[in-house]
């Protein structure tokens, strides 16, 4: 008896969508940081795009209405390149970048692509050095991660101020992903090593 199952999925295939629901003649962006190019919310869509300053975003509505073609719309995020970007859990319309500029910001992006152009933003910091990486708490409305050089700062976006930073790293911050529960961060730096912080506890990491 083989001890190993097939697997039920081996003969699978995707299923493309219909043309008509496919998105397309959209310029992105070059792949030149670590971060996200293209990241989702249940509203909107983001992504690089090729613009001469680098500094800004495409956003693309997932509701269509009745239009035949989507529109995308340009979001002037920062002066240099957008090094990241994140999607709330908990809103579908707040959206976080960082740059090679140095700071982080917030969006509140309105209901309709027309008006994204206009969209509120708050700025955090400005950092010493390009901020690579942002990334929301999964479980915890108002908390986002930031990774700048070698420290990874934990933001209470109610107070737009950071509540501790995590300084145990020994080269560039170059990801960070939050366990599904939110009460552990890993990091990974240019030093190749894979750190795990409880930033509830202390400012040194705990694996």
């Amino acid at each position: 008896m083989n001890r190993f199952r097939a697997s039920k999925y081996k003969n699978t295939a995707p299923r493309l969508p219909a043309r008509p629901d496919w998105i397309s003649d959209i310029r992105a962006g070059s792949a030149v940081s670590c971060g996200n190019h293209i990241k989702s919310s249940c509203a909107f869509i983001a992504f690089n795009t090729d613009s001469p300053g680098g500094g800004s975003l495409g956003i693309l509505s997932l509701e269509n209405g009745n239009q035949d073609k989507r529109q995308v719309a340009e979001l002037q995020c920062h002066a240099d390149l957008v090094t990241d970007f994140d999607f709330s859990p908990f809103d579908d319309g707040l959206l976080a970048t960082c740059s090679a500029d140095e700071t982080v910001k917030l969006w509140r992006l309105p209901g309709s692509v027309e008006q994204v152009s206009s969209a509120q933003n708050v700025t955090l910091g400005p950092e010493t050095t390009r901020v690579e990486c942002v990334l929301f708490h999964p479980s915890a409305d108002g908390v986002l991660a930031s990774g700048a050089g070698n420290t990874v700062k934990i933001w209470d976006l109610t107070q737009q101020k950071a509540f501790t930073a995590l300084e145990d790293h020994g080269d560039q911050i170059q990801s960070l992903t939050w366990k599904k529960d939110g009460c552990l961060l890993g990091s990974s730096s240019k030093d190749k090593k894979l750190r795990v912080f409880d930033p509830r506890a202390n400012s040194s990491a705990v694996q």
